[in-house]
């Protein structure tokens, strides 16, 4: 029986299983990797590159009086 080749071997079954505690920290490394990426190059930034409005100068929404909702 010994003497037979081995079709079935544990390395090669399929994709490898992966701990949540380490699919985490690849996550995590990727999140970090590209928020250093954008921060080496800020102008293919995404949604993160508006400017903040200060609460003195944003225009109030005032459609509820406009509309005259209640």
């Amino acid at each position: 029986m010994s003497d037979k080749p081995q079709d079935h071997l544990p390395e090669q079954e399929g994709p490898k299983k992966v701990s949540l505690a380490d699919a985490i920290k690849q996550k995590l490394a990727q999140k970090k990797a590209d928020q250093a990426a954008q921060k080496a190059n800020p102008k293919h930034g995404g949604p993160g590159n508006q400017t903040a409005r200060s609460q003195m100068t944003k225009k109030v929404n005032n459609q509820r009086r406009r509309t005259g909702g209640s």
